[in-house]
């Protein structure tokens, strides 16, 4: 019998984010709070920009975001806002949030590390760019690592794709 195995991702589905932006655009424009302080949220190349008079106001703006994003179910783990200070430019208030996309080496060595010390020995892991794969005889004892992993306190957003 062949073995089965899964990959370990980090992925953002674009369009989901663009959607959470969309929304959260939406409603800063219709909010009584955000009137007349120059809040927006956009995107600038591969960055989201959010803009306000205030860094009460900006904060405020991130907050919407991030309701959106989890109403869209995309993990705040893939959204990397800096240190959350808004940085004074004029008269305006700029934050700039980026997504973190793919595990890096670091983050896939802890995975590896962990999958060997608490998942049953028959499971192999092979780290192949910015994704895992993981493998094994038993498809019960993957289902075992991705329980593990779901459980497991990481600073990056994980999926499980191509289970076969």
């Amino acid at each position: 019998m062949a073995d089965s195995s899964f990959d370990v991702v980090s992925k953002v589905d674009r369009q989901e984010v663009d959607n959470a932006l969309n929304q959260a655009g939406k409603e800063i424009a219709q909010r009584y709070d955000f009137r007349n302080v120059g809040a927006s949220i956009a995107w600038s190349g591969e960055k989201i920009v959010l803009v306000a008079n205030s860094s009460e106001r900006v904060l405020a703006i991130l907050d919407v975001f991030e309701t959106k994003l989890i109403k869209r179910g995309i993990s705040l783990k893939s959204l990397d806002a800096g240190d959350k200070e808004p940085k004074a430019s004029g008269k305006e208030y700029r934050l700039e949030a980026t997504l973190k996309e793919g595990i890096a080496s670091d983050q896939a060595k802890k995975i590896t590390k962990i999958i060997r010390d608490e998942a049953p020995k028959t499971v192999k892991t092979q780290i192949t760019g910015d994704e895992v794969r993981v493998t094994s005889k038993s498809r019960d004892d993957l289902q075992a690592v991705i329980a593990l992993l779901k459980g497991a306190d990481l600073d990056v957003a994980l999926q499980f794709v191509n289970y076969r």
